[in-house]
């Protein structure tokens, strides 16, 4: 029979329907029950597209004999992670703290007031190499509850105690020296070979992308260029990429980005798509450019709902396998390529023995001039074989029977999404992106808010009650001021002033930085801030970045204090552990490099006005703050008194005082102080 998460609309709970386990949502109904059974609680967090987390649930969780202890001795509680990173994030740092790593699926014993007192992830059905059974570990907790009540007990109170506790924050905003001091131990930490950071598993850390994306042409930050290019750049080499169909999977559980576990995330994709768009700007590299419109061409095609909102993730496995849908025999890849088979073979490293459980994951093993030499032909010759090939492929791998989509969409990553669409648009003025942002946009402001004006945190089927987190207010806000950029519509512009301030009152901290949970949700044993960017932005980052722009086009310096604080509360991770806050010191850095606020009038359709909106569009450079109006109406302060108007002008401000309006746009490409063609 089906248990409780059959009534639940998340997909990753919806797996675990059919489980024997009595499973529970997170509820105070569950915690009351282990309250009157005098039992502890077992916390299982996941997601849907998480390959460790099938099979822990394959192996125990859909066992009759597991499900037997775990029904006796515990009650058992599901979350899914993507809907509640608050709980993820709370138990996640408990896990931490008692194992010293994390991950998913992942595994905590509770009291049945919520105090954490053991964890873990991924538990093997059986003992091998050293590591208990779940079943082990299951009786073992059931022994020490019933026998050592109170050395549990304690372990749960320190343990929340340690985890409630706040990083002090830094008495002065990050400085040059300490930003540049941040810079050396990324540079520290390159890998100078193969790109990223660090050894095995390696992740693509875009907060920390982002940090060189802005640093870039600071002349201490030498080497920043050539780090995030060559990272970039050998990235979309791997297997980690979709050669084939694009988008990105979350890491490489190797150090040469080929072998991926093939899960492909909403965020991951938002994030690097912005990314490659705006390098290439920073770079000059094509490349980097044919990467980030296949990104986004990817998410839109494969991600897209339908109602113009974007689904979470797509599964790593398919047909009971992970990575199936995506790796190729020798014999099935040569049938499926057609004539330039072969040459694509050698292109994309695909061999009889295989890279990968005896087939081989597609990556741009061979230079194209290098299989040119060998065969005698040019390399325009072999690009148009292998992209030739390359159609083929896309077009036969249709027919596999695709991995499992999480069709809810979350607000954050929509928000992210619409951001790296609507730059895409501006950029590149393509009306496919632009509209396709529209869409979104139009989806987070109607679908992703209540009756009340407060933004959800996820919704799908129509369904959605958990309110919005903090970063869900931050990225929806920067996702509208990019929609309002590209196309100039004054509604996306005053629904993110809005949001802003709804997200100040919802979840800044009273002595500075942002916590991920709002004052109006349920009470959870502790409500931390929001610091670390990994993954992900943190609330804490998107919030200060988000202020930071509202402040310069509205005009409201005091936003700049709130941005100063959440800056000052992790600042001191900035100094000691900068990859864990990279978007932070991104943020940071856009704070103190001469902002400038950018006012364009007249109507978005007129030549004049489309050609100032190319000279801003023309370059990365977040300390530059644009918007667009026309008509009569003024959507923010900083076009007071500059409506209507007759002609398309632009005024570039620094805190509100203007240089001379101008209708030329060389002029203000000179004032902008740039030399870039457009």
């Amino acid at each position: 029979m089906p248990n409780r998460l059959a009534r639940s609309a998340s997909p990753y709970l919806l797996q675990h329907a059919e489980n024997p386990v009595d499973w529970y949502e997170w509820s105070d109904e569950a915690f009351a029950e282990a309250k009157e059974r005098d039992v502890p609680v077992m916390l299982s967090v996941g997601y849907a597209a998480c390959h460790w987390c099938h099979v822990m649930a394959h192996e125990s969780f859909e066992d009759a004999a597991t499900a037997e202890i775990m029904n006796r001795s515990f009650v058992n509680i599901k979350v899914d992670r993507e809907e509640r990173p608050d709980i993820d994030r709370i138990y996640m740092d408990a896990t931490q703290a008692m194992t010293g790593s994390g991950g998913w699926p992942m595994t905590v014993f509770l009291t049945p007031q919520g105090g954490p007192f053991f964890a873990g992830t991924y538990f093997p059905k059986d003992s091998h190499h050293g590591r208990p059974s779940f079943t082990t570990i299951l009786e073992a907790i059931a022994d020490a509850w019933r026998q050592r009540r109170g050395d549990v007990e304690a372990q749960a109170q320190q343990l929340t105690q340690a985890i409630a506790a706040n990083l002090p924050a830094s008495e002065t905003l990050a400085t040059s020296s300490e930003l540049e001091a941040a810079y050396r131990s990324v540079e520290h930490s390159f890998d100078s070979e193969f790109g990223g950071f660090g050894g095995a598993p390696k992740f693509p850390q875009a907060p920390t992308l982002e940090f060189l994306l802005r640093i870039a042409n600071e002349p201490w930050a030498t080497d920043a260029k050539r780090i995030l290019e060559t990272t970039l750049v050998a990235m979309a080499a791997g297997g980690i990429h979709d050669q084939l169909g694009g988008g990105f999977s979350r890491y490489s559980v190797d150090k040469t980005w080929l072998v991926p576990h093939f899960e492909k995330m909403l965020y991951d994709n938002a994030l690097l798509a912005h990314t490659y768009l705006r390098a290439w700007q920073v770079t000059g590299n094509a490349h980097l450019l044919e990467v980030a419109t296949g990104t986004l061409d990817y998410m839109l095609r494969d991600l897209g709902l339908g109602n113009g909102g974007l689904a979470s993730s797509e599964d790593a496995d398919s047909e009971g396998h992970e990575g199936t849908f995506y790796t190729w025999g020798r014999n099935e890849f040569l049938e499926a390529a057609g004539p330039g088979g072969p040459l694509a073979a050698e292109r994309f490293g695909v061999t009889d023995s295989g890279n990968f459980e005896g087939k081989s994951i597609l990556s741009l093993a061979v230079p194209t001039e290098t299989i040119a030499d060998r065969h005698g032909l040019s390399a325009q010759d072999v690009d148009e074989a292998v992209a030739n090939a390359s159609t083929a492929l896309f077009e036969w791998r249709l027919s596999r029977p695709r991995p499992d989509r999480d069709d809810k969409a979350v607000a954050a990553w929509n928000g992210m999404a619409l951001r790296a669409l609507a730059e895409a648009a501006l950029v590149l003025d393509d009306e496919t992106y632009l509209e396709a942002a529209q869409q979104l946009a139009t989806f987070l402001t109607t679908e992703m808010r209540r009756a009340d004006g407060r933004l959800l945190r996820s919704r799908r089927q129509g369904v959605g009650s958990i309110p919005g987190f903090c970063d869900d207010y931050a990225a929806t806000v920067l996702g509208l001021i990019a929609m309002h950029q590209a196309d100039g519509h004054p509604s996306w512009l005053t629904t993110a002033v809005e949001l802003a301030d709804d997200m100040v009152d919802l979840f800044a901290g009273t002595s500075g930085g942002f916590h991920a949970v709002g004052h109006d949700a349920d009470d959870l044993i502790t409500r931390p801030l929001d610091l670390m960017d990994n993954p992900v932005p943190s609330g804490n980052s998107l919030a200060a970045e988000a202020l930071l722009v509202v402040a310069h086009l509205t005009g409201r310096h005091e936003l700049l204090e709130i941005v100063n604080g959440a800056i000052k509360a992790g600042g001191s991770l900035i100094e000691s552990h900068p990859s864990a806050v990279g978007y932070l010191a991104a943020v940071a850095h856009s704070l103190d490099a001469d902002p400038r606020e950018l006012a364009i009038v007249g109507d978005p359709g007129d030549a004049v006005t489309k050609s100032l909106v190319a000279v801003a569009a023309a370059a990365f450079e977040p300390g530059v703050f644009m918007a667009r109006a026309s008509g009569s109406e003024a959507p923010v302060a900083i076009f007071d008194g500059r409506l209507p108007t007759t002609e398309p002008l632009a005024y570039l401000c620094r805190m509100f005082a203007c240089e001379a309006p101008t209708a030329d746009a060389e002029k203000l490409r000179a004032s902008l102080g740039r030399n870039i063609p457009r």
